[in-house]
């Protein structure tokens, strides 16, 4: 913990040396020389690279907390047996067998017959609820956006989502005047499912190794790689085999300021983007872009001569710009031309729609000549922007 504490003290200390260094070196067009640039990018380095060493330790520090939290809760009564009252997917049987089936090439009638609670017409088993669980908290970690957007779960066919198109209105009327009808008009949306798959292999000795906990293995690979795929499609997804992401032109978010350079922002086109959000979603906004655009922005002021971007000094804190709660993703645009580099607004109007149940099977055959075993493993997911007015988009000047 205090280590965590004293890298965000020297972030701080750091960033304020660099500001001091930019104020002092900069001309009067707020240009520096090439020596003084490098100088100033070098300070700009070590706050990002501080700044990811913060998220990691902190990660570690949960983890470590989550590990030596206790196994189990004290005892406050007379212990007695108790039969296990839990069944299908999340019962210890099934578990049991689920695993068994995935480390051995040999089936027994009691592990299928196990398994067919979770039996699946592609011929690959439903993952146990424990570790169903397990791989939905891996891919939040992963997926940044998971953690900011709705999800929502559906057992099978489209979830039809109702929408207020335009509401009605109130009129002014006269003594027994007639009053004027105005009725709210709906709509809906349809969220799906698309399925994003991946294959994972692992060798038999490692498989046969009862120190290697392969359900952790399998559980960190598919969110490294799911996530990464999801967040994508998230952000820039075209509805085609994929989710409806946020940059999507007719499904997602609206342009709320359009740069007047192709290549620069300016601090008046951000104070611009956040007011052109509606003030109930402007509670709950966040700003989502490239870190590379974070850099572009972190010499910027405001007209009291304050910077923009502002580091989090406590635990858990995140950077800020403008006041507001700043996350970056590796997906969104860069600056350039007609790019959409930033986002803003209640990442919450983004519904993320989860298919109950992700399928695993195990393939004994694909890789036994280089002695391995895969596993393959997929998910149905879908995405859409629902409340379209609840973010907005900075788009560059068209070259």
């Amino acid at each position: 913990m205090n280590n965590i504490h004293d890298m965000r003290k020297k972030r701080g200390e750091i960033w304020d040396r660099a500001k001091a260094f930019l104020t002092e070196h900069q001309d009067e067009n707020g240009m520096l020389s090439a020596e003084d640039t490098a100088q100033y990018e070098r300070m700009e380095q070590e706050v990002v690279d501080l700044g990811h060493a913060i998220e990691r330790a902190e990660r570690a520090d949960a983890l470590e907390r989550e590990m030596n939290s206790p196994t189990a809760s004290p005892l406050a009564s007379r212990p007695e047996a108790r039969p296990n009252q839990r069944t299908g997917r999340s019962s210890d049987e099934y578990k049991s067998a689920f695993w068994t089936a995935m480390r051995s090439r040999g089936g027994h009638f009691s592990v299928q017959n196990a398994l067919q609670i979770g039996t699946d017409s592609e011929g690959g088993y439903l993952v146990p609820d424990e570790y169903e669980r397990t791989l939905v908290d891996a891919l939040r970690e992963e997926n940044r956006l998971r953690t900011l957007c709705k999800i929502i779960r559906t057992a099978s066919g489209d979830r039809k989502i109702p929408l207020v198109a335009s509401h009605g209105t109130a009129s002014w009327v006269e003594e027994e005047g007639t009053i004027p009808e105005s009725d709210d008009a709906f709509g809906q949306i349809t969220i799906g499912a698309h399925k994003i798959a991946s294959m994972i292999k692992v060798s038999d000795e490692l498989l046969q190794d009862s120190v290697f906990d392969v359900e952790s293995y399998i559980a960190t690979e598919f969110a490294r790689r799911v996530g990464d795929a999801e967040e994508a499609a998230f952000i820039s997804g075209d509805g085609s085999g994929k989710p409806y992401g946020l940059l999507n032109a007719t499904n997602g978010a609206a342009t709320g300021v359009t740069a007047a350079s192709a290549t620069a922002l300016t601090s008046d086109e951000l104070l611009d983007l956040i007011y052109s959000l509606k003030s109930p979603y402007r509670k709950r906004a966040v700003f989502l872009m490239h870190d590379s655009t974070i850099k572009a922005i972190r010499k910027l002021k405001d007209g009291n001569s304050q910077y923009l971007w502002q580091p989090g000094m406590k635990e858990g804190e995140p950077d800020r710009l403008l006041g507001y709660r700043l996350v970056t993703s590796t997906h969104m645009p860069t600056i350039a031309a007609s790019a959409k580099p930033i986002l803003f607004g209640d990442l919450s109007s983004y519904w993320i729609a989860d298919r109950e149940g992700r399928s695993m099977q195990r393939l004994n055959e694909l890789y036994a000549a280089t002695g391995q075993v895969g596993f393959r493993v997929t998910q149905r997911v879908d995405g859409r922007l629902v409340q379209t007015e609840g973010i907005k988009c900075l788009a560059m000047k068209s070259a």
